[in-house]
């Protein structure tokens, strides 16, 4: 059986992401990890450490990015909750087993370059989750 290790990181959308950085890292006092795009997916992607787990603040590349239309239909926010197991494979098939809605029933790689699947908000209590297999991002 496939375990949740720890919480990987919460997914912020922010519209801005200059701004959000220094409510985060200069405010908050959290470690600014490392800052990149991941134009396939429309994002500019901030990582700050927060105690074991990961900020990722989530910012639109362009005006057609998935952020963006969630930004335009919700506002900044929390976007996701992504929880890092020990075998995403395995995790997913028990989750569809049980009836859980998935959005990805294979893995992609992720902003951490880590493998990464989605779960309906549907099937968790309005919360989109993500899932990760062993992210490498260290302090």
């Amino acid at each position: 059986m496939a375990t949740v290790e720890q919480i990987a990181h919460i997914g912020i959308a922010v519209r801005e992401l200059e701004s959000a950085l220094v409510m985060y890292r200069d405010r908050l006092g959290l470690s600014h990890v490392e800052t990149k795009d991941v134009p396939e997916r429309g994002l500019r992607v901030a990582f700050l450490q927060a105690g074991e787990a990961l900020i990722e603040l989530l910012a639109p590349l362009h005006e057609d990015s998935e952020i963006s239309r969630f930004l335009d239909k919700r506002g900044e926010g929390i976007h996701h909750l992504c929880f890092q197991v020990n075998d995403i494979h395995e995790k997913l098939q028990e989750l569809e087993d049980d009836g859980v809605r998935l959005i990805n029933r294979e893995p992609a790689i992720g902003a951490e370059g880590c493998p990464v699947a989605f779960l309906h908000p549907k099937s968790c209590n309005g919360v989109l989750v993500e899932l990760l297999e062993n992210a490498p991002i260290d302090p």
